[in-house]
C-alpha cells in the first residue's frame, strides 16, 4: 500500500500548465525590424507551424511530476510480519558438582542422578521461552559462562544437554555463581534481570561469600530464584542390607532461602523429578514471557528512487535541448 507523508506537496503540480497559460508578455514597441526578408519568412513559417509538445518538454514536464511526488514522501507499506516483543534477560546457573551424580531422581520410570532430571526439565523450560533471552553459567569449584545470553533457544538447550558433571570441579562455588551471573547482566534493564540458581549443596568453594553476592545482586536488581535439589529419603545397600539415608543432608536450605529473600526471588525445593516440573511450571508463572506478538509493517521510502527519475529526466531534456539546437543551426 502507497501512503504518502506530506500530500500538500502535489497541489504544485499544475504549475507549469499554469504558467503555460498566463498572458504572455507583449513588446513594447509597435513595430519589428527585420534585417531581411529570409528571416522575415522564415519567421512566418514558424508561426504558422502548429505548436506541439516536443521531447525537450516532455522530459522537462516528467522531471517536474516525479519532482513533486519526491517531495510528498511517499512510503510504501509491506505485508504485515510478527515480531515477537521482547522479555527478560534470564540467567540459569547449574551446578555440576560433584554431588549431583547421587541418583535418587526418576526420570521415565528409570532411576536417574540430580544433573540427568535437572536437565531434562530445563530443556522443556527452554524451549517454552519466547522472546526471552537465556543464558548458562555452570559451577562447581569455579563458576564458568557456558551459553552467554541468546535468542537462540535451540542451541542454549543442546549446551545444556552437553553440560556434565565435574566440568566445573568438585566443589559448590554458590556465591561465584552469583558474581558472574550479576556481572552478565549488567547494563541490562532493571526489570528484567533474572537468576535462576540451581544446587544439591553448600557453599563449599570460591572467593565470593554467598550472601555478599546476595547484597550485590540486590542492588544491581538481580532477581535470583534458588532451587534446591534433591530427595529426602534414598534406600541404600550397606554391609547389614538397605538402608534409608538423607542424600540432602549438606543441602544448605537456609543460605538459598535468604540468598532468594534478599534478592525479592523464590526458594524452592525440589526432592523429584515432578517437582522440578511444577517449579519450572512456577517460574513460567512468576517470570511470564511477552503474552502478545507484536505486528509489524516494513516501510520503504520511495523518495530516493523518485528523485533520482527526476534527476535522469532533467537530463535527458537538457541532452535534447542542446541536439534540438544543433539541429537547428544546421538547418540554417
Amino acid at each position: 500500500m502507497l501512503e504518502l507523508s506530506w500530500p500538500w506537496f502535489l497541489v504544485l503540480l499544475p504549475l507549469p500548465l499554469i504558467m503555460y497559460f498566463l498572458p504572455k508578455a507583449k513588446p513594447k514597441g509597435d513595430g519589428i525590424w527585420w534585417g531581411n526578408s529570409a528571416q522575415l519568412l522564415h519567421h512566418q513559417d514558424h508561426q504558422a507551424m502548429p505548436k506541439r509538445p516536443t521531447l525537450p518538454y516532455a522530459c522537462l514536464l516528467a522531471a517536474w511530476v516525479l519532482l513533486i511526488f519526491a517531495m510528498s514522501q511517499p512510503v510504501w507499506f509491506g505485508e504485515p510480519t510478527k515480531v515477537t516483543p521482547s522479555g527478560r534477560d534470564l540467567l540459569i546457573a547449574l551446578d555440576l558438582s560433584g554431588s549431583m551424580q547421587v541418583s535418587d531422581m526418576v526420570l521415565n520410570d528409570q532411576p536417574a542422578n540430580r544433573l540427568e532430571a535437572a536437565k531434562s526439565v530445563l530443556s522443556d523450560f527452554i524451549q517454552e521461552r519466547r522472546g526471552d533471552r537465556i543464558g548458562i553459567i555452570v559451577f562447581g569449584s569455579k563458576a564458568y559462562l557456558q551459553a552467554p545470553l541468546s535468542f537462540d533457544t535451540k542451541t542454549i538447550n543442546q549446551l545444556v544437554q552437553e553440560a556434565q558433571i565435574g566440568f566445573a570441579g568438585e566443589q559448590t562455588a554458590i556465591g561465584d555463581a552469583i558474581g558472574l551471573g550479576i556481572k552478565r547482566l549488567e547494563d541490562k534493564p532493571s526489570d528484567k534481570k533474572v537468576l535462576i540458581l540451581m544446587t544439591d549443596g553448600a557453599n563449599t568453594a570460591g572467593r565470593v561469600q554467598p550472601q555478599q553476592a546476595a547484597v550485590f545482586a540486590a542492588s544491581q536488581n538481580v532477581k535470583v530464584h534458588t532451587v534446591g535439589i534433591g530427595a529426602d529419603s534414598m534406600i541404600v545397600q550397606s554391609f547389614f542390607g538397605p538402608k534409608a539415608i538423607n542424600p540432602s543432608s549438606d543441602l544448605d536450605e537456609n543460605l538459598l532461602k535468604n540468598i532468594a529473600a534478599q534478592t525479592g526471588g523464590e526458594y524452592f525445593r525440589a526432592k523429584s523429578t515432578e517437582d522440578l516440573q511444577a517449579i519450572y511450571q512456577t517460574l513460567d508463572a512468576l517470570e511470564p514471557t511477552p503474552d502478545e506478538d507484536i505486528w509489524q509493517r516494513p516501510l520503504t521510502s520511495l523518495f530516493h528512487w523518485l528523485g533520482l527519475g527526476s534527476m535522469v529526466f532533467l537530463a535527458l531534456s537538457l541532452v535534447a535541448s542542446r541536439q534540438l539546437s544543433f539541429r537547428k543551426r544546421g538547418q540554417a
